[in-house]
């Protein structure tokens, strides 16, 4: 069975939603959403999930209760793109015909990319906020321990919410000292990065916190390997062949991510990028060989941050130049690369790391220092941003 629609989004996460919303809000009356879960997830929450500050429960509601009026909702998986016939094949046999396609499709999570990481996730000493499953597990794991080992690591390669390794440490950190056991424990905050952060400005901020809880920082480096069995991680440095086994009472990994497999076997992908990411120009968004094709969020080439707020940022410039291709004009809007972090740095405390393509400064709140730990900002990180997100940029006000 072939159906036919004038513009297909592949992906129903936070950008494909933001993008169908513009777009009806613009006029476009025959957009379609090829979405298979029936669950859509605020996922930024799940790192104050893992801190025991937020209930796994409120992140997510249904698919069906954010998909845009008007829009036709094609509950399936997308497995191939043929660009030459304008075709996008899915799981259950049939085709859907574009005339313009945005791929929204998100970031995979290479839960295989690190030998034993699979096995050792399902022991109650290892844990991942990328997972809605897991995030409540690394609370059991913070709160149950007392002394001893604790460790979190970063993947080499770009993933979605860069900060969200760091933050983890942090709020278990400061969870520990509350409950006066901080100096029992040993803290390893493992980071593929030559500094705490990509700005400067931010990185001597997190020196400042990551002193201020004693975390032993090991930088160049990443996770290579875990044996469950004898609770260790293998830490080897970026820079040299040298590699640690360190034994672990309690571990945080975070996958190493990439495109989804269909979409690196695809036209769409990025031929120069190991990772398959679509290709896109970083301005524009619209794919480097496909005029009608277009791209945002985690799974596009730009070289900005995987974040959410890169989304925000990214929908309106994406909607505005597919309208200009649809009326045969040259599309001019520009991303900028702007991205932001909320760094939660304590259980009451963050600073807001805005930047861009420059990797400099780009703060939009007026008026006050958001470069700074703030209380009010980690006020904006547990209830601002949800509401923000569900009330606003889901519905493509915002």
């Amino acid at each position: 069975m072939n159906i036919s629609h004038r513009i297909v989004i592949i992906g129903g996460g936070n950008a494909g939603i933001s993008v169908a919303a513009r777009l009806r809000k613009a006029g476009e009356h025959d957009v379609a959403l090829i979405e298979p879960s029936s669950t859509h997830y605020y996922q930024p929450l799940w790192t104050l999930v893992g801190g025991g500050q937020a209930r796994v429960e409120e992140t997510a509601k249904p698919e069906a209760d954010v998909i845009p009026q008007g829009v036709a909702w094609i509950k399936a998986t997308a497995t191939s793109v043929d660009t030459e016939h304008n075709l996008v094949q899915l799981d259950n046999g049939s085709s859907i015909h574009y005339e313009y396609l945005v791929v929204a499709a998100g970031i995979q999570l290479d839960w295989n990319g690190i030998p034993g990481l699979e096995e050792a996730l399902k022991t109650p000493q290892v844990s991942s906020n990328y997972s809605y499953a897991l995030a409540p597990q690394t609370w059991e794991g913070i709160k149950n321990l007392t002394s001893g080992t604790a460790v979190f690591t970063m993947p080499t390669n770009p993933i979605k919410c860069g900060g969200a390794p760091q933050k983890i440490a942090y709020l278990a950190a400061d969870y520990w000292r509350e409950q006066g056991v901080l100096n029992d424990m040993r803290v390893v905050l493992v980071l593929p990065s030559d500094a705490m952060f990509g700005v400067e400005e931010f990185s001597r901020e997190l020196e400042k916190v990551v002193e201020r809880y004693g975390i032993d920082v090991r930088l160049s480096s990443e996770a290579t390997a875990i044996n469950s069995a004898d609770q260790t991680v293998r830490i080897s440095s970026l820079k040299t062949d040298e590699s640690e086994d360190i034994h672990y009472d309690f571990l945080h990994v975070v996958p190493p991510q990439s495109a989804p497999d269909w979409i690196k076997k695809s036209p769409l992908a990025d031929p120069e990028n190991p990772l398959g990411y679509v290709a896109v120009d970083p301005a524009t968004l619209q794919h480097r060989e496909f005029e009608n094709v277009f791209s945002l969020g985690d799974v596009c080439s730009a070289p900005n941050s995987k974040t959410g707020a890169a989304i925000r940022k990214q929908a309106p410039v994406l909607v505005a130049n597919l309208l200009s291709v649809i009326r045969g004009e040259h599309p001019t809007a520009r991303y900028n690369g702007y991205a932001s972090c909320p760094l939660v740095t304590s259980r009451s405390t963050m600073l807001l790391a805005e930047f861009d393509y420059d990797m400099r400064p780009a703060p939009s709140i007026p008026f006050i220092n958001t470069m700074k730990e703030r209380k009010d900002m980690w006020y904006l990180k547990r209830y601002g941003l949800p509401q923000l997100y569900w009330k606003a940029i889901l519905k493509g006000l915002a």
